[in-house]
């Protein structure tokens, strides 16, 4: 893909990633198969303030979902969601990192009301605050007009590259078995060099990616 770019498209593309390296800030919106921004913030963890950034996560998948507000609706349900299974991402080698643009304050009050008066109660994975919108805006999620962010989720690999983007509008929640599945099938792809076809669950049956090979699957399953 890269040498079918014309000289003066792979020079621009070098430049515009040199200076996401050097400044954490992006001038385009985040692209698939192209580094993750770098990302840097107070998050909640274990009801304590602790600095992170995405370097933190060099050698694993990440999930880094933003979400529109604190004390809302539909967002309490995705975060305890992704906490209430992170068992099963740690056990893939993955992590889930949360972020909206509230302050690291509100989440922790957030955090400290109990689920049913809409609270969030413990959590299992960092809460991120994007207070300035630097991290939203960087990754193509900030409705500017309101200053919250849209139901963004990017899939990031343990090389810190970009495998999948996924913006919801603000009123539709997220699947966590969804976010689950398809970790797994770029795990699968790379461990295996075989392709996942639509639908693709563990152990179902998976593409040799070439026109010989390929027919093993589609006898199979038509």
């Amino acid at each position: 893909y890269e040498r079918s770019l014309p000289p003066q498209q792979n020079l621009t593309k070098a430049i515009l990633l040199s200076i996401n390296y050097f400044t954490g800030s992006s001038l385009h919106s985040p692209t698939v198969r192209e580094p993750a921004y770098n990302f840097s913030g107070t998050a909640v963890i274990d009801q304590d303030f602790k600095e992170i950034q995405l370097s933190d996560f060099k050698g694993k998948y990440l999930v880094l979902f933003f979400y529109p507000l604190d004390f809302t609706f539909v967002c309490p349900t995705e975060i305890i969601a992704f906490s209430d299974r992170i068992k099963e991402f740690h056990a893939i080698n993955t992590e889930v990192v949360g972020v909206s643009t509230d302050s690291h304050f509100s989440h922790l009050a957030w955090i400290n009301t109990s689920r049913k008066s809409g609270g969030l109660g413990p959590l299992n994975y960092p809460l991120l605050s994007d207070f300035n919108k630097t991290i939203s805006r960087d990754y193509g999620v900030l409705v500017e007009e309101e200053g919250v962010a849209l139901r963004g989720l990017f899939i990031i690999d343990p090389k810190g590259i970009l495998r999948q983007i996924t913006v919801n509008d603000l009123p539709v929640g997220r699947s966590v078995d969804e976010t689950l599945r398809l970790v797994k099938a770029f795990q699968f792809v790379e461990e295996h060099g075989e392709v996942c076809p639509a639908n693709w669950k563990p152990d179902s049956p998976t593409i040799k990616p070439d026109p010989k090979g390929s027919k093993e699957y589609f006898e199979k399953v038509n």
